[in-house]
């Protein structure tokens, strides 16, 4: 007890602890400033509005500004951070980026690769590469949403994003077809075709000597309207939907975008509610996917409090 109580009345205890308290003070009276974020220059910001109008094909609300400059002054913030933990230093494809860049601008000479890049580092190359600073971005983003992944979404979660999402999960009406084709300019042909030709014992397959070749092919199984008139138009599936009633049945001749087709029905199956097995996969990646954005903003807008950002 007397050691510790001639050990508290030496005078350079006193000095160390004052200093101690003296520097926590300083902390808190002088803290290490920010850095700042921003301000965004009149042609970055004329950039995005440009970028937007090519885009859209009408400039952005000042709302929609606003949000363009949030988002620029974010990308910002996490390039900095990237920098801040020196990402720039051990990402590869940042590697290989700087050393093809020394190499364009013609300063590789015979230097290693790592003496390249220390060079490229010094000259400050990271700083003005879009691709670079992509890259960067979205490490970063990676880190924040490791340090904060959310749980896989739960079966309660699934059930009630299938029942919320009822009709746009609908499954489209799918068509198997085979088809006949004329060329326009061949009408002639067509007609001849169609006065000797008994469809009730026409055979599709047979049939298929009889037209002309058609460069997506001649059967198409379970298509949807949308992928059928990505090869035959609009005009066609639009026929196609009013006289496919039943199936095993030659429809047309149906006009396209091509020409003139005689279309034989295989199979068609009506749009139908989707059943939650085949969407269950859907339904998680998409939960999975708004978690994942929920909490990355939410650590983004954690790491503003560290950065001082000027709009």
């Amino acid at each position: 007890m007397n050691s510790l109580v001639r050990l508290a009345t030496r005078p350079w205890l006193h000095f160390l602890v004052l200093g101690c308290v003296l520097l926590q003070l300083r902390g808190m009276i002088f803290p290490t400033p920010k850095t700042i974020i921003g301000p965004i220059s009149e042609r970055r910001v004329q950039s995005l509005s440009d970028q937007w109008r090519a885009s859209v094909g009408r400039s952005p609300s000042p709302e929609q500004k606003k949000s363009l400059l949030v988002a620029e002054l974010d990308r910002d913030m996490l390039f900095q951070r990237a920098l801040d933990e020196g990402l720039h230093h051990r990402d590869g494809v940042v590697y290989q980026r700087l050393l093809r860049n020394m190499d364009f601008l013609e300063l590789a000479d015979d230097q290693s690769d790592k003496a390249l890049h220390r060079q490229a580092i010094r000259m400050r190359l990271h700083l003005g590469d879009e691709v670079i600073k992509r890259r960067l971005i979205q490490r970063m983003q990676q880190s924040l949403l490791a340090a904060n992944r959310p749980s896989p979404p739960t079966e309660a979660a699934v059930l009630r994003a299938f029942n919320d999402r009822t009709a746009d999960l609908r499954q489209p009406a799918l068509y198997s077809i085979q088809h006949i084709y004329f060329p326009r300019d061949r009408r002639d042909d067509r007609e001849a075709f169609e006065s000797r030709i008994d469809w009730t014992s026409l055979d599709a397959n047979q049939a298929l000597q009889y037209g002309f070749p058609f460069l997506s092919g001649y059967r198409f199984v379970d298509h949807t309207l949308a992928q059928l008139a990505g090869q035959f138009g609009t005009q066609f599936v639009e026929q196609l939907r009013a006289d496919s009633a039943t199936k095993n049945v030659w429809l047309g001749p149906l006009e396209s975008t091509f020409g003139m087709h005689y279309v034989w029905l295989e199979n068609f199956q009506p749009e139908r509610d989707a059943r939650l097995p085949e969407v269950r996969q859907s339904l998680i990646n998409d939960l999975q996917k708004q978690a994942n954005i929920a909490a990355l903003r939410t650590s983004v807008n954690q790491l503003r409090r560290s950065y001082e950002i000027v709009r």
